[in-house]
């Protein structure tokens, strides 16, 4: 083990230097240096005057914040006496939600080191410890199991190409083993930990179904979009990158000018904006200008928090990133409303994708005219109408992640209640 710990601490120091020399040159890097300057400190200031119990979650970055947030909002309505700590890995993250309210304290994770360790639940002195979905650090868990702090690992997802089930993975089945219990999305997920003898494991989804419930039950006035989609077939385009944007260019030219297009890019930088721009000259409005006009066929929104509401305007919805090698982005925010999707090739290590598209709520492709085709659904009405029944089915069939985890918690009366 120690072999495997060295080459681990080795590592994490040769990231640390790497992030070093791209904040030179990459923002997000700068953020991520920035960000971690005297962190502890602050953090011990944060914390000095706090006498309640702590519940400690850690998520890496939005996507699996938007997983934990069901459930951190049900520890903060359940458990009112516990102050709730959050803590993010990665800067779009901490930067989009540190102020966030369902947290009563909201951090950056100091990099894993034993030091770090140490001192971090020296200063937090969490009662129970939340990880979302993928982060596995080393000392952090080595530290929670030593000082016996229960800890749980909720909407996991495990693929058998993962280093767990492979020869050289002995430091990866350690980390597992110093969680109470793992929920996990997926049977397979359970069946490969139990090979390893993870026995303590819970099949009961993914959090994210509830999550985009809830959103899509809230009540939330957009004017601006009320007033660019009235009279129009709208095709709503979320967490666009590059490949995506020239896509959607050569589909919209192929729609009638019924259609108008509000696209919501991942990275809202100028440079970005500006690119979307030149791909429709002319036809282009951003949401922070908009005057009430009318005349615009593209609506590129150039602020952040507003995809999940925005999909409810959709006919269908377009979810970006499967172009690229990270894939597609989240397929369920749009899905929720009954609103089918489309994406590109690369969406097959999402789980939530995958299915959907095998219920029916989706299709992919990378040919515009195919998804232009798609969009008209002019000769088959009831086509269009049981592809959005599917999409809102399948969501709504995979909710209560959340209740098993909080009833998991009450049964084990891991916060005395």
């Amino acid at each position: 083990m120690r072999i495997y710990a060295a080459i681990y601490w080795l590592l994490i120091r040769l990231y640390a230097l790497a992030i070093k020399i791209a904040s030179l040159f990459n923002p997000k890097a700068k953020l991520f240096i920035k960000g971690r300057q005297d962190l502890l400190p602050g953090m011990q200031d944060a914390l000095r005057q706090e006498s309640r119990p702590r519940v400690w979650m850690h998520c890496a970055s939005l996507g699996e914040f938007e997983q934990g947030r069901p459930v951190l909002e049900r520890l903060k309505k359940g458990y009112p006496d516990f102050a709730l700590v959050l803590t993010f890995f990665s800067p779009s993250g901490y930067e989009v939600r540190k102020n966030y309210e369902g947290a009563d304290y909201v951090f950056y994770l100091p990099l894993d080191s034993h030091a770090n360790a140490k001192r971090f639940l020296d200063i937090v002195h969490p009662s129970l410890c939340i990880f979302v979905k993928y982060e596995f650090w080393y000392f952090y868990l080595l530290q929670i199991k030593k000082q016996g702090i229960p800890a749980i690992l909720i909407s996991a997802f495990f693929m058998k190409d993962q280093a767990f089930f492979s020869w050289y993975g002995t430091l990866q089945r350690y980390m597992l083993s110093c969680f109470a219990h793992i929920f996990v999305q997926n049977e397979a997920s359970g069946v490969l930990l139990k090979k390893i003898g993870i026995n303590d494991v819970s099949i009961n989804g993914d959090t994210r179904f509830d999550r985009v419930i809830e959103i899509a039950q809230e009540k939330t006035t957009l004017p601006i979009a009320d007033a660019f989609v009235k009279g129009h077939r709208i095709l709503v385009a979320g967490s666009t990158w590059k490949e995506d944007d020239f896509f959607l260019q050569q589909t919209l030219s192929l729609l009638p000018d019924y259609f108008k297009l509000i696209i919501v890019p991942h990275e809202v930088d100028v440079q970005h904006i500006a690119e979307i721009e030149k791909l429709f000259p002319g036809l282009t409005i951003r949401w922070s200008e908009w005057k009430n006009d009318n005349t615009k066929r593209v609506l590129i929104v150039d602020s952040v928090g507003l995809l999940s509401h925005l999909y409810r305007y959709a006919y269908i919805a377009w979810i970006g990133g499967a172009f690229g090698k990270a894939g597609v982005h989240n397929v369920l925010e749009a899905a929720v409303y009954g609103k089918p999707c489309a994406y590109g090739p690369i969406f097959h290590q999402f789980n939530e994708a995958r299915e959907l598209l095998e219920a029916g709520g989706a299709i992919s492709t990378d040919k515009p005219e195919v998804f232009a085709e798609m969009l008209r659904w002019e000769g088959d009405s009831e086509a269009y109408k049981l592809a959005s029944t599917d999409a809102g089915k399948y969501v709504y069939s995979k909710a209560g992640a959340t209740n098993s985890i909080m009833e998991y918690l009450r049964s084990e009366k891991i916060l005395g209640m």
